[in-house]
């Protein structure tokens, strides 16, 4: 990021945390992609509340952005398992913020299988948890009664803009690793299991390319959106994965399983936009397939008769190229610095719940004012 963007985001950044100020002290974990502009993000966070732990979601890190948060921040390694496991991640947060008001920053409900023991037994306050991603909000209300507030930004109107180029990003990305092999995507026939905003984009954009887009999703009212909008629509994923020379998987809620990987046609190419924990059942095919790099983003898994290829070893493929959507990201890290401070005035409920649509409002005129030139 070149030193003029440093400062106009800088100086949008302080403008947010001046409109929606912390109350108190409050010390934030943060789950986070550590991609380049993140430090900026961080920064801004720090003047709000005090960060505790910076944990990176693993198959999204840069290396020089890594060194230079380690320089600042206590920086922490990140799994599911280390917060799956309840006496585990309370022993984390009392390591890292014991008797302290807490938030919990969260992509991809990582604290949800630990919250309600989080709540009750941490030595200090868990004020609450941001979470990012529909992934993490679908995690939070699968608990029901929540413990604290959780507010999410994954339905925010403010993320559309991020989820519509992110759904372009996957496909340039996409692109670019299956044109590793000598091959393009050009007149493919293919499949986007997950029709929401991000799966949306992401069909969009491969008809734009000329490819032939079939949609699967479990909900029949995205099917039937896709249809409207013009789609070939599959009864079901089993259906959707034969015909299909490249899957896109778009769900955050495991689209392809252990029984879906023998329907895919030889030669196709599979794609995740999340964690490959996430989406692809990947790990049960260890004592099935024989496993080939082919080029350094893309295996070749193979049995007699059967293979196919993964991009990204399951990760987000955006990621492989910086996953960049330019100046609107930085909305929905706003309206993460808002809900933080929210947070820290106690005034939310526990329960699901978003920002005002004023509060939103808000926002945008900032980052009109900042970035709309």
């Amino acid at each position: 990021m070149e030193s003029p963007e440093k400062v106009r985001l800088d100086a949008f950044f302080r403008r947010i945390t001046a409109q929606f100020p912390a109350d108190g002290q409050v010390t934030a974990l943060i789950i986070t992609h550590l991609l380049q502009e993140r430090p900026a993000f961080l920064q801004a966070m720090s003047r709000t509340v005090a960060i505790g732990a910076v944990l990176p979601k693993p198959r999204s890190i840069d290396q020089p952005t890594l060194d230079e948060v380690q320089h600042s921040y206590a920086v922490h390694g990140l799994s599911r398992e280390l917060f799956a496991d309840e006496t585990r991640a309370l022993e984390f947060l009392e390591d890292t913020a014991a008797g302290t008001d807490v938030v919990l920053l969260d992509i991809g409900g990582y604290f949800a299988p630990s919250l309600r023991t989080l709540v009750d037994k941490f030595s200090g306050r868990v004020l609450g948890v941001v979470e990012d991603t529909e992934n993490g909000h679908q995690r939070y209300a699968a608990l029901g009664d929540l413990p604290c507030p959780v507010i999410s930004v994954a339905r925010s109107p403010l993320k559309d803009c991020e989820d519509h180029l992110v759904g372009r990003s996957i496909v340039f990305s996409t692109d670019a690793l299956v044109r590793t092999r000598g091959d393009i995507l050009t007149s493919r026939a293919a499949c986007v299991i997950g029709f929401g905003k991000v799966g949306r984009a992401i069909a969009q954009t491969l008809r734009a390319h000329d490819l032939r887009v079939t949609v699967y999703d479990s909900d029949p009212i995205k099917r039937v959106q896709a249809r409207a909008q013009g789609f070939s629509t599959a009864g079901s994923c089993t259906e959707a994965l034969r015909g299909a020379d490249l899957v896109l998987c778009a769900t955050g809620n495991l689209a392809l399983r252990q029984h879906h990987f023998s329907a895919l046609r030889n030669g196709a190419y599979v794609a995740s936009v999340t964690s490959s924990e996430d989406e692809l059942e990947l790990s049960y095919l260890d004592d099935l397939y024989q496993r080939t790099k082919v080029a350094e983003q893309l295996t070749r898994y193979e049995v007699t008769g059967h293979y196919f290829y993964v991009l990204a070893d399951g990760g987000a493929v955006n990621f492989v190229h910086g996953a960049a959507v330019g100046s609107y990201i930085h909305l929905v890290q706003a309206e993460i610095l808002a809900a933080t401070a929210a947070l820290s005035r106690s005034g939310p409920v526990p329960g699901l719940q978003e920002m005002s649509p004023i509060h939103r409002q808000t926002i945008a005129e900032i980052w009109l004012d900042h970035f709309d030139r």
